[in-house]
């Protein structure tokens, strides 16, 4: 086979890199792998499915230019194509005085990142958008959105075939070589496809395909598996937005959330364990940074195992923030697998990492909130792929 360009990932990321190159580029054409059968299938279609308006980010990260802009451009795409997109509203909510100062900290990221409508909460203020949450104080992010992601990767799908591109789903990547003036990816038995130049969007594969076109080890990905429960129907009026604890700072993960989605339900979650698949074990094993990572979070590590071993116990986190909440409330749902880059030092690292080798494009961390930015993503890889390759 023969493309101008190749894309290798169909997930939300990679299809929005895809759909911005096509509409670049009218007359090159763009060619998207996906090893699954399907678009969307990996961790676009198993998220919380929040559109983030940036607060959480370090401001000047691309993160945090990426996230807003991305939110922004995610939303008018949805109405523009008649897709959901609910304005839920988020409270980080702070339920002792100890939390505060780090409540301010988030409150001085949302300014300075340009968060739409965010605004302080007392403890009366907060309980007139949430009647049964807990909490002395809140940040209230009104422009916060709710949508299913799968939807949208199914469109940003369609518009790269209608720009004449192919979506080719069942191809997974087995070989890399990049050459001085083209790419050559083996798929499967004996089949390859060569290329002008390839951006890689592969999420938990990403490590190791940039691997095989010639880039370092570090950072490595190790995937986390985040599980949800569902609270059941005559119980989800205790819940009408997003509800948020104020997360550790230190750690790129969220904490236990409730989320009201775009259809109605109700989730409560995740939970964040290592996810040593078939696929993975080895590569996470074998990586030092993965044991720095556990001497140092091991006590986190043992709550998230709880957590994961009694739903009862995930309830009980939840209900710190609404104490309504009991334990029979909830039930399995569904669980997911975030890929996460990890240094070699045991950094888990916190902001989106491209990188190139030769004619080849790299997005090697791109976990939450690259779905809510991956309008903004696309053009920023687009923007690196035409200096870079002179497109």
């Amino acid at each position: 086979m023969q493309a101008d360009l190749i894309v290798v990932g169909a997930g939300i990321v990679g299809l929005a890199v895809a759909r911005e190159l096509a509409y670049r580029h009218p007359g090159r054409h763009v060619v998207v792998l996906e090893r699954a059968p399907a678009v969307g299938q990996g961790q676009t279609a198993r998220n919380s499915g929040v559109a983030h308006a940036g607060i959480y980010y370090a401001p000047g990260s691309l993160k945090a230019r990426l996230c807003v802009a991305g939110m922004r451009e995610l939303r008018e795409y949805c109405v523009a194509h008649g897709l959901e997109f609910v304005r839920a509203g988020k409270l980080i909510v702070a339920l002792d005085a100890g939390e505060l100062p780090r409540l301010d900290e988030l409150e001085l990221r949302g300014a300075a990142n340009g968060v739409p409508g965010l605004r302080r909460l007392d403890a009366e203020q907060l309980r007139t958008i949430e009647p049964h949450a807990a909490g002395i104080a809140a940040l209230h992010s009104p422009e916060t959105g709710v949508l299913d992601f799968g939807v949208v990767a199914r469109a940003f799908a369609d518009d790269v075939r209608a720009a004449g591109g192919a979506v080719r789903c069942g191809a997974e990547v087995t070989s890399v070589r990049v050459g001085a003036r083209e790419v050559r990816l083996g798929i499967g038995a004996g089949e390859e496809i060569a290329g002008a130049a390839a951006v890689f969007c592969a999420g938990a594969a990403s490590d190791r395909l940039a691997e095989l076109a010639g880039a370092g080890p570090d950072p490595r990905i190790v995937p986390f598996r985040g599980a949800y429960l569902r609270l059941r129907p005559e119980r989800r009026e205790l819940v009408r937005g997003l509800i948020y604890p104020v997360p550790d700072p230190a750690l790129p993960f969220l904490g236990v959330h409730l989320t009201r989605h775009h259809d109605g339900e109700v989730f409560i979650g995740p939970t964040a364990l290592l996810a040593l698949g078939r696929r993975t074990a080895s590569r996470v094993l074998r990586w030092p940074g993965t044991w720095h990572m556990a001497r140092r979070w091991w006590r986190t590590g043992l709550t998230e195992v709880h957590h994961a071993l009694s739903p009862a116990a995930l309830v009980r986190a939840a209900a710190r923030y609404v104490p309504e909440l009991e334990p029979g409330d909830a039930a399995p749902a569904w669980a997911g697998v975030r890929a996460q880059a990890v240094a070699r030092d045991g950094r888990l690292v916190d902001d989106f990492v491209f990188a190139r080798t030769g004619r080849a494009l790299h997005v090697r961390n791109a976990p939450s909130p690259a779905a809510t930015a991956s309008l903004a993503i696309a053009r920023h890889v687009a923007d690196e792929a035409d200096r870079e390759f002179a497109l």
